[in-house]
């Protein structure tokens, strides 16, 4: 029996089986002798134990085709980044965290800057010259006008879409706002596992239509970059790509250097790279060189 892991905690996997429902599962002691761990997202194989409760085994992961680790889910299509355009601000130092974390991942992105009602057209204006080249495409949404919420919609149908963003952007109330059912949905999981009312505290997908899931994930406040080197870095800018090989000097570190032999800070200055952006990369650059003196 074919089914997908929805959810997993304290060693239970919740999965989701077209026709079945929720079906409760223990994962078969070969994974962990394999050291291999049932994800969020995977597709299984599962033997139904007890068809009254729902209860069964998890016998086989079929093959991922992809596996993010921030968050941890796998057969991910594309991940939207929600921030507030306002109430609260947008943190862009925070957002551009996020971006090369998925940049990384080589996963499909899009931002989505909701509450636009609360912000003036500039703002925005401004906030869409900053990410014009960033790789993701941008959306500007309202729960409370409706603005671009049919756009995302379309996006989402037919698709495993992760919804990340810190607290109080809108995450839930715009899932509810294009599927509300996706409520009832969750409360079915936590009264399958008893532990009350839902809260986005662990991951987990939500199977809201055919071929169509949702990820909610916890907000955050704080993302570290430190898995990678600080060379790495301007990589994770694809606006910065096509400046790059204008540098003079191998292993150019796109601050330090003159902007006549830079590439890179020559663009900024002729404003053909987003100053916000670039002040970004500066920052994040000198975090991970400190990071580096203290390994």
């Amino acid at each position: 029996m074919l089914g997908r892991i929805i959810k997993g905690i304290g060693g239970f996997y919740y999965i989701y089986v077209e026709g079945v429902g929720l079906v409760e599962c223990k994962a078969k002691g070969i994974f962990r002798n394999m050291g291999i761990k049932p994800m969020v997202g995977d597709s299984v194989e599962i033997e139904l134990l007890d068809s009254d409760n729902l209860l069964g085994n998890l016998t086989e992961i079929k093959t991922r085709k992809n596996e993010l680790i921030r968050p941890a889910v796998s057969n991910v299509d594309q991940v939207i980044i929600i921030f507030a355009a306002a109430d609260p601000a947008p943190n862009l130092n925070l957002l551009d965290r996020f971006l090369i974390v998925m940049n990384r991942q080589q996963v499909k992105t899009f931002i989505c800057f909701n509450k636009t009602e609360l912000s003036d057209e500039s703002y925005l204006k401004e906030l869409e010259k900053i990410y014009k080249d960033c790789g993701a495409r941008l959306l500007f949404t309202s729960n409370v006008t409706g603005k671009g919420i049919d756009e995302v919609k379309g996006l989402i149908d037919g698709r495993t879409t992760v919804f990340a963003g810190p607290s109080g952007v809108g995450k839930s109330t715009m899932l509810n706002t294009i599927y509300p059912e996706a409520c009832a949905k969750s409360g079915e999981i936590s009264k399958k596992i008893k532990r009350g009312k839902h809260t986005t505290r662990h991951s987990e997908i939500i199977h809201i239509a055919k071929d169509t899931y949702i990820m909610d994930t916890p907000g955050f406040s704080t993302l570290y970059i430190d898995e990678f080197e600080k060379e790495e870095l301007w990589r994770y800018f694809p606006e910065f790509l096509p400046f790059e090989k204008e540098c003079r000097f191998a292993g150019c570190s796109h601050i330090g250097e003159k902007s006549e032999l830079c590439g890179i800070k020559s663009a900024v200055a002729e404003e053909k790279i987003s100053l916000v952006r670039y002040e970004s990369y500066v920052s994040l650059y000198k975090e991970l060189d400190e990071k580096k003196k203290y390994r």
